[in-house]
């Protein structure tokens, strides 16, 4: 005879599987599924009803879901942070190369050399702002004066 319920054997087999798979994706999608299978085990363990343990296991895995879920978003948050170059957006910078819609010229902002493209031929020494940075490249326009 079996120490455990079949019920209670079953729920320990699929919080193995929600772990492994949790393990395996990292993406935290089955692991408040774990938990909702951890709270139905032990409830297996004092009631035979499928439709307790079950529900224990959804209520369970909503809540774990809801308490977790603002945490989650503000670390994925914090992983799409703007890249450094993204700031420079907005910003002036002066033409040191010329710049035509063919070839691509080069600005100067903050002391630092960037390779620009811009739609508008843009002269040396004049001034342009930065509306988009691609790689080391900044798309520009000219500032109207």
């Amino acid at each position: 005879m079996l120490p455990f319920s079949p019920a209670t054997w079953v729920w320990l087999v699929l919080i193995v599987l929600f772990v492994v798979a949790e393990a395996v994706t990292v993406s935290l999608v089955s692991i408040w599924f774990a938990a909702g299978a951890a709270a139905a085990m032990v409830v297996s363990g004092f009631s035979d009803s499928a439709t307790l343990q079950i529900t224990v296991f959804v209520v369970v895995s909503t809540l774990a879901l809801a308490v977790t879920r603002p945490m989650i978003k503000k670390q994925r948050a914090a992983k799409n942070a703007p890249m450094n170059a993204q700031s420079n957006v907005g910003r002036k910078a002066s033409v040191i190369a010329a710049v035509t819609r063919d070839n691509p010229g080069r600005v100067r902002l903050d002391g630092v050399d960037w390779r620009a493209e811009c739609e508008t031929p843009l002269a040396v020494g004049t001034t342009c702002e930065v509306v988009a940075v691609n790689g080391t490249t900044l798309t520009v326009k000219p500032v109207q004066v």
